[in-house]
């Protein structure tokens, strides 16, 4: 199902990316020659075309016929654009007339330029066509945004509201940390927002952060003839810990989303096949509070001990209907017992907001907007220490989405993929958009065009950054998938 996800996803961003330059260079009309969905190496699964008048299939073909080519075609049909779906699903092109891209150099452009060229367009119409894929994806990230909350609204979990607290990275332990612990402040700045919390620790640079933490404290009390007595009982105190130095150094970069985590009850929301906790006796909404008579309050305690206890059969105490109760439970070789969790969000009070779509607008802008400049700031960690390690390809992207289908997920991670595919592709790097926006700025500047050759040499420059960067990031994945 993360493969569908993934294809699905990756599919819209690269339609709506290539839609982007498509529409510009035909504002402009500047000819666009292919315009595909994945990549053709070889053969293609589809391709269509309009001429004579009607349209034309070729279905798994690996040459276009002559027929189809735009010398050979009547005037009135030369400007109409060949679609193609390819079979190798990592991207696509829209290849248009007179632009040195990845799909042509210097030498397969026309001797003399055409007006219906890319190069014969004045620079500010080069700056919108090549410009267009970023600002679609931007868009369409926005509006995806805004449609999810009008849709299903917004629902958060405030800091505090998280009764059982947090666990920490083995680095913010190090620093005093404690699981349980809820962050309430940072240098003095109230946090209630468990992201922007996270974000805040890892991005600013923090000197002192204040949890709420739950401890014992022991009373002494002196009676009227001097006799001593003391009582232990349970309360909050508020603790500040200073923080040693810049935590994004300290943290191993596939390990930035994990500074903290929820500790969740482990409350059974449904079975699984054949479970041994069904079949022990557990029913839905069973609350798990011990383990062979040893307390333990929440999913992370209660799942480690269970994997010490594979292939054995354990005590499991539970709360059912607000009374006490044990039951008798099988656990596999993998430390298992077949449940499926209720979510942290349906146990813990959230605050739910709906939208209508017109309010909606504002605050998917507003959030898209706070993402787009979060991911931005996150990348210094590529300049840190083994921050190439945090590059991740296409097995990472496929670990963002869940191994069941659920259309909040697929839309909210589609959209910041968007945001992603709409910032990398700014990064002033030959063979990025962003490097043709750089060299349109500089003869807008300047008002001197670089030289087709230049541009060629560039672009194969950049083609091999990418492919080396493509090839450390799934390379990374790889690593991670042999436990490395």
């Amino acid at each position: 199902m993360k493969i569908l996800a993934l294809i699905l996803s990756l599919t819209l961003l690269v339609l709506t990316h290539e839609l982007g330059h498509y529409l510009f260079a035909r504002l402009f009309k500047t000819r666009v020659r292919r315009f595909y969905i994945f990549f053709n190496w070889k053969f293609s699964i589809l391709k269509a075309k309009k001429f004579g008048g009607k349209w034309h299939f070729l279905f798994f073909n690996d040459k276009t016929p002559d027929e189809w080519d735009e010398k050979n075609l009547a005037p009135e049909d030369q400007d109409n654009t060949l679609w193609g779906i390819g079979w190798i699903p990592l991207g696509g092109y829209c290849d248009i007339a007179g632009m040195i891209d990845e799909t042509k150099g210097a030498d397969d452009l026309e001797s003399e330029p055409q007006s219906w060229e890319y190069r014969s367009k004045p620079a500010w119409q080069r700056l919108c066509i090549i410009s267009g894929g970023v600002l679609v994806n931007f868009l369409s990230a926005l509006l995806l945004y805004s449609c999810i909350f009008a849709h299903w609204g917004k629902n958060d979990l405030p800091l505090q509201n998280a009764k059982l607290g947090y666990d920490y990275h083995p680095v913010l332990v190090s620093e005093g940390f404690q699981s349980g612990d809820i962050i309430c402040a940072i240098d003095g700045e109230e946090m209630t927002d468990i992201v922007k919390t996270q974000h805040k620790l890892l991005l600013d640079r923090p000197n002192v952060v204040s949890v709420m933490r739950h401890t014992s404290i022991v009373d002494t009390v002196y009676g009227p003839d001097s006799t001593l007595s003391t009582s232990c009982r349970d309360t909050v105190v508020r603790v500040d810990l200073p923080i040693s130095g810049d935590l994004l150094t300290k943290i191993e970069p596939r390990d930035t989303n994990l500074l903290f985590s929820v500790r969740a009850p482990f409350v059974v929301k449904d079975f699984g096949p054949g479970s041994r906790a069904k079949r022990g006796g557990m029913q839905i909404g069973d609350s798990v509070v011990s383990i062979n008579g040893e307390p333990m309050a929440c999913f992370t305690e209660i799942s480690a001990r269970l994997a010490e206890l594979k292939n054995t059969t354990a005590t499991i105490g539970l709360w059912r209907n607000g009374q006490l109760d044990s039951v008798q439970v099988e656990i596999d070789g993998k430390g298992k017992i077949g449940v499926y969790l209720a979510d942290f969000r349906d146990l813990f009070e959230c605050v739910h907001t709906d939208y209508t779509f017109f309010q909606a607008i504002p605050v998917g802008i507003s959030y898209g907007w706070e993402q787009m400049t979060t991911y931005a700031r996150s990348l210094r960690i590529l300049f840190t220490k083994d921050g190439y390690k945090g590059l991740g390809g296409f097995g990472t992207l496929g670990g963002l989405f869940p191994s069941h289908w659920d259309w909040y997920s697929f839309w909210n991670i589609t959209a910041l993929l968007a945001l992603i595919l709409a910032f990398m592709n700014v990064i002033p790097i030959p063979g990025l958009d962003g490097g043709h926006i750089l060299f349109t700025l500089w003869e807008i500047i300047t008002r001197r065009k670089p030289s087709e050759k230049f541009l060629e040499v560039s672009q194969t420059i950049g083609m091999f950054l990418l492919l080396a960067l493509l090839v450390v990031a799934n390379g990374n994945d790889i690593l991670r998938w042999l436990g490395f």
